[in-house]
Order: structure tokens, then C-alpha cells, then sequence
């Protein structure tokens, strides 16, 4: 039987409307703009609001001398600085800011102060402060107007450097202080460019390690001279691009330890000599991507975190012999944030899974013994939540394309609706980590999510990297309909009751399937997404723009110009015939908002059912609890309506529907 799905959802929705119209309904946060959506019924809260009761922990650092590590953590509206005294312990809150904190390092010496970053608004501004534990104020250290990124401390303990686009508004410079005198700060090297971050000191502090990230697929180091400034080129520029991404100078300064995929599809670790420049490399047994390297202060030994098909697993090398081997006996997950405690004994990390949000760990190096620091708390008991399975089929061009299938709990019966998440990026990876709010629509409404890892996607070579850029990104929208046709061949999913759903590059993703695959998809859900590449380049903030026009294509050119237009989903507005929820921020420096209003005016134009959520207290994807609580709310409303699906607090009741 032929259905109208468009004319059946706007039905839909004023059916819900006039339904709702007598019912308690939930009030948006004064922060939010909302077009177009409907009242979303108290009930939905009722049903989901647990669901959004959940933290997780973020290392950060190690204090110098106690035992204690500095964490970002949740317990009011957004993250902020935590300091935990010992493992288990209490989380005691240092930081009571409106804006996240997400990024903190204590005086290597003293530990006497903390410098933080933070932003307003969303806006990814970032300004640098120092916190002083004694008194508990903070001082910026900024100036209060320039993108500011945090760097390393120097192995003396009291400089820091960082980078600040202060000078032009777009070139990341390179910039030196001792956070204990601010007056201290002066502008070390004029940097051209936006990919600029200094990595490491040398041990006697008299140079500098920096990376010039290009794209994700070259990026170069240099060696900063500490007194004059003057920069000399560690890595050529070679023919065939070559990407540096990482690295720590080894312990007698006679050499660097860097990620590279020079020579290889994967980054390996290597130790690169100052002199003569000669590469050895140290992880060729190991055919996967080093995704974080970090040194012990005294050099002694470096840990490195491998990506193995979208899983962590964790080495420990001892410099004198430049041999990882590999830790075991931790928890299955994605490993982050690796930080060494000072006396170079205990290793720090940040490990999350499909039923865990984020937690702190160490390992003792000496004995192999783990200790876990924090137990995030969840409202939803979380041992019984589904863990991934690795999925793949063909796409048109014969390639295996793969992603993470999460499948309902068994008491769902029949065929179930399908949520086809799209990671952004592009240089980003799905993997098999914590849904969060999403597990509600997987564990309480029987939906069926599956992340893919179209091509572009890390993690599976640079070559595969690759496939997506300029002129072939055609492709990664040719994949996902791949995806749909495998959907079709699977006896439990319903390829007629499928979703769509990205943030940023996912956004776009999302707007162009529901673009030019509408007729195969109920509805989509746009995060912060570009709606037009052309004009997504030109309004982007100048500091990254050059990097993003290497990965999409430079709009300046007339021929690649006329291909990005052609493939706008702006462009063939027309095409989209299935209602569609947009989610932006007004301060968003990366995807401009402008990129989601064009959207959402052409589709009230031609009158295909657009649900708008605009905060206008965020920037690049939601960080305040309360606005990301409504969206979840909205989206919960937005696809039971899509998808058929049974009101939220009755799904239970009716989980064997068919």
C-alpha cells in the first residue's frame, strides 16, 4: 500500500497538537528560540527525564605532590574543575561557572594553582585563567578578546605556552607566560595560519616542539628556539603528503617521539633523532592508528593508547628499550586523557563504554594494579545496556563500509524502526562508546541505532581518510544508502521506519540523505549542521578555514565552486518531503547559525513540517543541561510521531506490538 508520508506527518502533528492542547506540557528554557514545534507533553518527562540523569569524569591532571587528580565533572548545569583526593573519593567542586570547564593543568611545581580555559557562551573564544587553590579566585591571564588554546608547561615547571590568535583574529601565534606573573606574557613566534599548537619542551627548555596541523592528513613539526623565537623545520615537506600529529622529546633531548603516517596507512610511533633526522619506527607490529602518546616527566617511560577497531588498548614503553607492551586486565572502552603522575609510577586515563559515561582510572606500572577514581553516577542502572555490534556491507563501489549496531532489548518484538546516527568530523569515527540520553530511545522505545563509519571516517587507514574529500564527497552520501539497502535485508529492521541523525559534518550528512534519499527515510534530525558547503566556508571563523576548505574543497575555484553548489542540500530544498527537527546555537563559531535559519526558512516556505530548537546561549552543540534536556525532550516527541511509535510510559506496556 502506497502511503503519503509527508501528508500523513503533517496530520500527525496537528492530530498531537490538538491532542496535547489538554494536557500538561513541558516549558523550554528561556535561552531557546522555538519555531514551529509543538508542545511537548509532560509526559515525555515523565517517561524519559532519567535518562538525563547521568555524569561522567574527564581527567585532566595529576596534582604534583599529593595523590590526588583534577577532574571536569557535572553536578550542576555544566562541567567544571573537581578535585578527588583519592580513588572513590569524593569530588570536591572548585570551579561554579555558568559556561564549561573542560580543560585544566595544575603548577607542575607547586601545585599551588590550576590554569583553566573557558569560554562564553558557546562561542569557543577561550580565555586562559589561573585558579589559586588557597584563596579559590580565579585571574585571567588573557585578554579577554582572542582564542586562546592551552599548552604545555615547560619541564622547568613555571612557563607556559599556548597559542592566541591576539595578534590578527585568525593566526594561532605562539605565546609564552609564567601564569604566577602575568605580566610575564609576550608573543615568542608570528605563526600564519590556524592549526598551530605547541606540544612539548625540551628538557632544557631551550626549544619548543610544534605541530602545523595542514589537514588531518599532513601536518609538520618544528622546533621553536625559546629565547629568539626563530622556528626550524623537524619534518620536510614531502611530495605525497605526510601527517606528524603528536609528539614528546625524549629524555636527553636528542630526539622526539612522534605519531606518523609516514611511509604507512596507520600513525605509528616513532623517534625521530634531531640530528640527521633519520625515522625509527616502534609500532609496526601493531596495524592500527596511535591515537595519544604521553611521556613521564622524567622521560623514563611513555605510554601510548592504540585505536583497534574503534576499541583502546593501552601500552607502556620504557624509554630504554623503546618496546611496548601492551596493558591488560582493564575495562573493554575507549581510552582518553593519558596523564602520569610526576613520580612516573601511576598512569591516569579517562575510560568510557557502551555502559559507562566516562570514569577515571590508574594504573600502577610497577605492579599492574587498577584503581578507579570516580564511579559516575546514572538514574538508569546501566549494567544491563546494550554494547555494540560491528556491522558492514557493500556500498556502490564495492567497498566494505562498516559501523556500530545497537539492537533493542529482546522483550521487542517484530521489526524495529531504525536511528541512523552520522558522527561529524568528517575526520571523526563512530565508536562503540556511552548514547547517553539516546540509550532511552534504544532501551525504552524498541529503536534500533546504527552508527556508521562512512568513508572519510578515521581510523581505518588515510587512504580511507581520504575518499571523501573535494570532489568525492558524493560518495559518503552514496554510502549510507548502501546502508539503507542492507537495513532492507535484515529480518529484524524496519526499512520502512527509518531516521536520520548527525551533528555537525553529521548534520550535513543528515541534511543531504534527506535531501537526495528522502523517498527512504521518515524523518531526520539536524545538529549544527552546514547546509551549504559554499556558504558554510565562507562564514566559518577565519582561523579555520583554510583547514576546513582542504577537507571540503577551496569554494574560491570556479569548478569546484560550481560542484559544491550542486551538491547543496539548500540547493534542492525542494527534495526534502520528510519532517525534519534542526538544533543550532547562536554562537556557534564553526557551523554558523545562519547555516540551520536558511534551512529552516525554505522548508516553511514549501511547507514541509521543520521543528526549530535555537539557543541563544550556546555555540557548536549544547552544553548547558537544561537546553540539552529539551532538545532530548523534543526529539523523544518529535520521533514517536515519526516513526509510530507508542506514546513514551506506555511503550512498556506495548513493547510486543507486533
Amino acid at each position: 500500500m502506497s502511503v503519503n508520508f509527508q501528508l500523513l506527518a503533517a496530520e500527525l502533528l496537528l492530530v498531537n497538537a490538538a491532542a496535547f492542547a489538554q494536557e500538561a506540557v513541558v516549558a523550554p528554557p528561556a535561552s531557546l528560540v522555538i519555531d514551529g514545534v509543538p508542545a511537548v507533553p509532560a509526559s515525555v518527562v515523565e517517561a524519559a527525564d532519567r535518562y538525563s540523569e547521568y555524569r561522567g569524569a574527564q581527567l585532566l591532571d595529576w596534582h604534583p605532590s599529593a595523590r590526588s587528580i583534577l577532574i571536569s565533572t557535572r553536578f550542576a548545569e555544566t562541567p567544571q574543575l573537581h578535585l578527588v583526593n583519592m580513588p572513590a573519593g569524593d569530588r570536591r567542586q572548585l570551579t561554579f561557572f555558568k559556561d564549561a570547564v573542560r580543560l585544566g593543568r595544575f603548577h607542575p611545581n607547586a601545585g599551588d594553582y590550576i590554569v583553566y580555559a573557558k569560554d562564553t557562551g558557546g562561542g569557543e573564544w577561550f580565555q586562559l585563567y589561573r585558579y589559586d587553590l588557597t584563596s579559590g579566585t580565579s585571574t585571567l591571564l588573557t585578554d579577554g578578546k582572542s582564542r586562546n588554546l592551552l599548552g604545555p608547561f615547560s619541564s622547568g615547571g613555571n612557563q607556559l605556552a599556548y597559542t592566541s590568535t591576539r595578534r590578527t583574529g585568525k593566526d594561532t601565534d605562539l605565546w609564552v607566560m609564567n601564569p604566577a606573573e602575568p605580566a610575564s606574557d609576550h608573543l615568542l613566534a608570528q605563526l600564519q595560519g590556524g592549526g598551530w599548537a605547541p606540544l612539548d619542551w625540551s628538557p632544557d627548555d631551550s626549544k619548543i616542539l610544534l605541530l602545523e596541523q595542514l589537514s588531518i592528513n599532513e601536518g609538520h613539526l618544528w622546533l621553536v628556539d625559546t629565547r629568539s623565537g626563530d622556528k626550524a623545520a623537524l619534518t620536510p615537506r614531502e611530495e605525497k603528503k605526510v601527517a606528524y600529529r603528536d609528539g614528546r622529546f625524549s629524555r636527553d633531548g636528542k630526539g622526539v617521539y612522534v605519531t606518523t603516517d609516514r611511509d604507512s596507512e596507520f600513525l605509528r610511533l616513532a623517534y625521530l633523532a634531531l640530528t640527521g633526522h633519520e625515522h625509527r619506527y616502534l609500532t609496526t607490529a601493531i596495524p592500527w592508528d596511535v591515537e595519544l602518546i604521553e611521556t613521564s616527566r622524567d622521560g623514563a617511560q611513555l605510554a601510548l593508547v592504540t585505536n583497534e577497531g574503534g576499541g583502546s588498548a593501552l601500552y607502556l614503553m620504557p624509554t630504554n628499550t623503546n618496546t611496548p607492551v601492551r596493558v591488560h586486565d582493564i575495562p573493554e572502552g575507549v581510552i582518553d586523557d593519558i596523564r602520569w603522575r610526576s613520580n612516573g609510577r601511576e598512569l591516569a586515563f579517562t575510560l568510557s563504554n557502551a555502559r559507562s559515561p566516562g570514569d577515571v582510572y590508574s594504573v600502577d606500572v610497577a605492579d599492574g594494579k587498577l584503581a578507579r577514581w570516580t564511579e559516575s553516577e546514572s538514574e538508569v542502572p546501566t549494567q544491563d545496556f546494550k554494547t555494540a555490534q560491528l556491522v558492514s556491507w557493500r556500498s556502490f563501489d564495492g567497498r566494505t563500509i562498516s559501523g556500530f549496531l545497537y539492537r533493542p532489548p529482546a522483550r521487542f518484538s517484530g521489526r524495529r524502526p531504525v536511528l541512523i546516527g552520522i558522527h561529524g568530523g568528517p575526520e571523526g569515527q563512530a565508536r562503540p562508546d556511552f548514547l547517553g540520553r539516546a540509550d532511552y530511545y534504544v532501551n525504552e522505545l524498541g529503536i534500533a541505532i546504527l552508527e556508521p563509519n562512512v568513508r572519510g571516517s578515521t581510523g581505518y587507514g588515510k587512504s580511507f581518510t581520504l575518499l571523501d574529500n573535494g570532489f568525492l564527497r558524493e560518495g559518503a552520501y552514496k554510502d549510507i544508502n548502501a546502508l539503507l539497502d542492507w537495513i532492507a535485508t535484515q529480518p529484524d529492521l524496519d526499512a520502512g521506519r527509518v531516521a536520520v541523525a548527525g551533528g555537525s559534518y553529521g548534520g550535513h550528512m543528515t541534511l543531504a540523505v534527506s535531501t537526495f534519499y528522502s523517498g527512504r527515510i521518515r524523518c531526520s534530525v539536524d545538529v549544527v549542521g552546514p547546509s551549504n558547503l559554499v556558504t558554510f566556508l565562507e562564514h566559518t571563523e577565519a582561523y579555520r578555514r583554510d583547514l576546513r576548505r582542504v577537507e571540503y574543497g577551496d569554494e574560491r575555484d570556479p569548478r569546484m565552486r560550481e560542484f559544491l553548489e550542486r551538491i547543496a542540500p539548500m540547493n534542492h530544498v525542494d527534495q526534502i518531503r520528510k519532517p525534519m527537527l534542526v538544533v543550532a546555537g547562536r554562537n556557534d563559531p564553526r557551523v554558523p547559525v545562519s547555516e540551520s535559519d536558511q534551512i529552516v526558512a525554505a522548508l516553511h516556505r514549501q511547507g514541509t513540517p521543520v521543528w526549530y530548537i535555537m539557543a541563544k546561549d550556546e555555540g557548536h552543540g549544547f552544553q548547558k543541561k537544561a537546553n540539552q534536556d529539551y532538545q532530548f525532550y523534543a526529539t523523544v516527541e518529535f520521533l514517536t510521531q515519526c516513526l509510530d511509535l507508542p506514546r513514551p510510559g506506555a511503550a512498556a506496556a506495548v513493547a510486543h506490538e507486533q
